[in-house]
Parts: structure tokens; sequence; C-alpha cells
């Protein structure tokens, strides 16, 4: 069972649902004049879209899913799902 939930924990991936583009993302920073906002809006520009950012984001963000789908919660549904 431990390699089981090991081999999930490392195979999960993040996604992001709903369409964002360029223009979505213009308009949730077109309040904020921090140079951290306008340096991300820069290089989406460059990069015409959020496509890499999204994908590098979650790429990122994976390593942190351990802290919140751990083996005890996938261990639980584990069981729950073989007692179904």
């Amino acid at each position: 069972m431990k390699e089981l939930i090991k081999y999930l924990l490392d195979n999960l991936y993040l996604d992001f649902q709903g369409e964002i583009t360029l223009e979505t993302v213009r308009n949730f920073l077109r309040e904020d004049d921090g140079r951290e906002a306008r340096q991300l809006l820069a290089k989406l520009i460059e990069e015409k879209g959020v496509d890499d950012m999204l994908i590098t984001l979650a790429d990122c963000l994976k390593e942190h899913i351990r802290t919140g789908v751990n083996e005890r919660v996938l261990q639980e549904q584990l069981s729950t799902y073989s007692e179904s």
C-alpha cells in the first residue's frame, strides 16, 4: 500500500480550471501598481500569453501538494474506495 501511495503522490498533478488569458490577467492586475505586478505583466506580454506561466506554476506548486494531500489522506481514501 505504501508503494501505491508513493506512486500516486508522485504522479498527482495540479491544473487550473476555467479560462485564463492574458486579458484576464491584465484585468486582475489593473489596480496593482506594484513592481511585481508590472514585471509579471511584462513577461506575459513578452511570452505572448499565459500558457508557460500556468505550466510552470503548476509544476512548482506540485512540490507543495504533499503538505495538503498526504499519505494519511490517500490511505483513508483508498481504504474507503476498497470497502465500497
